[in-house]
């Protein structure tokens, strides 16, 4: 829940200076939070590009024998990724492409939206404390791993998912 972190009304709760007791000053908070977006973009790129590569590895309707290298990059080539962006999670030693974990960099950025989005709903109340939503929250959080979580999800936000939120968390929008 590293949301709530450097939101201003949380921060006036504990980062305070140690001898005046000073909240911390905002345009030192808009520092650090502009900070905290730096080179996302190129992050999520190559994050990306394992989330694809991964997703074509499992996707193949016929198994057979692969040159890792020539699929690689041919799966690379057709999602467009720049030379410039180096594989950073290669097929042979990507453990995720081997096991019961497959598809696991799709899920984590998947999980990133559903956390931002999630959050959002907290930041359109105006109260990142708002008593309401955090019920509302706390109970789509106790049924997971029980009830199908799209429809939770779409209890708790009334909608399906959106990466608006996760891409502003970003500095993408």
């Amino acid at each position: 829940m590293e949301n709530w972190v450097f939101e201003p009304d949380l921060l006036k709760l504990y980062a305070r200076h140690y001898k005046t007791g000073e909240p911390m000053p905002e345009a030192l908070v808009a520092k650090i939070c502009k900070a905290g977006t730096f080179n996302k973009g190129f992050a999520m790129t190559e994050y990306l590009a394992a989330a694809l590569l991964d997703m074509d590895w499992h996707t193949m309707t016929e198994p057979k024998i692969q040159d890792a290298d020539a699929f690689e990059k041919a799966s690379l080539d057709k999602w467009g990724l720049i030379p410039e962006i180096l594989t950073r999670y290669r097929t042979t030693y990507l453990a995720h492409s081997a096991d019961e974990y497959s598809a696991g960099y799709y899920s984590y950025t998947w999980s990133a939206v559903l956390d931002s989005d999630a959050f959002q709903a907290f930041k359109e109340k105006g109260d990142i404390f708002d008593q309401a939503t955090a019920k509302a929250f706390r109970e789509l959080l106790s049924k997971s791993g029980g009830e199908d979580p799209a429809v939770l999800f779409r209890l708790f936000r009334g909608r399906d998912p959106k990466v608006d939120a996760l891409l502003e968390k970003r500095g993408l929008k």
